[in-house]
């Protein structure tokens, strides 16, 4: 796994900087709805599925999870927030993709749903959601099958790491190139659930244009400074281990 993390800022750079050197925003979106539906058929059977797009990128993923999806033979309905009119860029071309007008977003949608999936903002909304959004939002939050967040739980603030209003909470968060603060702090990393992090096909020189803002502590970052054995060696040569403790009572 990546230990990059990078701020939804930069993540949008790193779009960019594809769209530069030749991969397309169609492109990045179709990998990554791909993504999702192959994440959710290796953890569930087909049931009825209900897609919540909204009016951005992320609702573009979900038009593209949704279709393939219903190619794998899965019974899916797709519910769209605000008119399909309104859809520009890659998401208005993934919008296509699906062949059917979708459904006016509402809370009653969600009634007979088995799985939903929430493609509703992800980590591009950085302000509470209100009025209809926070509506479908807790719609969700109140119906007791699994949910999969396609980036980010809709709700959630991908650089602040928590949610100041409605959230709907995750079982299996689907994000891509690499994860953003939210992925890894509380409490929004409990609100995502499993998270898959995905390659969507962003060149290897992003790093030019952007660089993380953290990296995740673990081996892969302090491995390669441990010395290396030697055949010759022996415990006097290896090193000293101090360890800094309280009394018996609280060694940690």
């Amino acid at each position: 796994m990546h230990d990059d993390i990078l701020n939804t800022k930069d993540c949008g750079v790193c779009d960019r900087h594809a769209a530069e050197n030749g991969v397309s925003g169609e492109s990045l979106m179709a990998r990554a709805g791909a993504a999702v539906a192959q994440a959710i058929r290796e953890r569930w059977a087909p049931r009825e599925t209900v897609v919540l797009c909204g009016p951005g990128n992320n609702g573009g993923d979900g038009f593209i999870c949704a279709a393939a999806l219903r190619e794998a033979g899965w019974p899916v309905r797709v519910c769209l927030m605000g008119g399909q009119d309104k859809l520009k860029g890659d998401a208005a071309w993934a919008a296509g993709v699906w062949h059917e007008t979708p459904e006016r977003a509402a809370p009653a949608v969600f009634d007979r749903a088995d799985l939903i999936v929430d493609a509703l903002f992800g980590a591009g909304l950085n302000r509470p959601p209100e009025g209809e959004a926070a509506e479908l939002i807790s719609a969700i939050a109140h119906r007791n099958v699994p949910v999969v967040a396609i980036d980010l739980p809709s709700g959630v603030s991908g650089d602040r790491a928590q949610a100041d209003g409605a959230v709907a909470a995750a079982g299996l968060t689907v994000t891509f190139h690499r994860r953003k603060p939210a992925h890894i702090l509380e409490p929004a990393a409990s609100l995502c659930g499993e998270i898959v992090l995905t390659d969507i096909g962003i060149p290897a020189s992003w790093r030019d244009a952007v660089q993380p803002c953290a990296r995740e502590n673990g081996p892969q970052l302090w491995f390669a400074g441990l010395p290396a054995a030697r055949t010759g060696d022996h415990k006097h040569a290896r090193g000293r281990l101090a360890v800094f403790s309280g009394g018996a009572s609280s060694t940690g």
